[in-house]
């Protein structure tokens, strides 16, 4: 006979259900009730949260990303309507600022949607260690003019490919 999911079977399982869908963790959930263990919290989930719970708290994180840009819309907007009756009336100091505002907000959204990567990246291929580790190759390959040549032809390639020459 199946054992009874203690999740299932618990007085506050609503609330528990909710947790879940919303996205805790199972752990962070099981150590709220202390009569339930972790792994009885994750099979529950994986097995016994009903799905239309799972699909409401999607439609809630897409109708709050919606409000977002909503938002984000408005302040454009008003930002542009600013800029543009402060150049009808010649005030240009405002109408820096609502040019600032502006950029500031299209930087925004441009986060938000995942269009701006301000990841660092670093090209390898101009530092002083690159050129020195490139040098001490073809220097250690001279013996061998065959290698040379093509790890030389290679390297070549790869900074014209790079948009770097030497």
């Amino acid at each position: 006979m199946p054992r009874t999911c203690t999740v299932c079977a618990h007085p506050e399982r609503g609330a528990i259900d909710k947790a879940l869908a919303s996205g805790e963790p199972a752990i962070v959930v099981a150590g709220r009730y202390l009569t339930l263990h972790q792994r009885a919290v994750q099979r529950h989930k994986d097995e016994h949260l009903p799905l239309r719970l799972v699909k409401a708290a999607e439609q809630e994180d897409v109708r709050q990303a919606l409000d977002v840009v909503q938002q984000l819309r408005a302040i454009n907007a008003a930002s542009l309507q600013v800029l543009k009756d402060a150049r009808e009336a010649g005030q240009g100091g405002l109408a820096l600022a609502a040019v600032d505002r502006i950029q500031r907000q299209i930087e925004l959204q441009a986060k938000l949607l995942g269009d701006l990567d301000e990841r660092p990246q670093i090209n390898v291929l101009v530092s002083p260690e690159w050129h020195q580790v490139r040098g001490l190759l073809l220097t250690t390959l001279q013996p061998y003019p065959d290698a040379r040549a093509a790890v030389a032809g290679a390297l070549v390639t790869l900074d014209s490919r790079n948009g770097h020459a030497d």
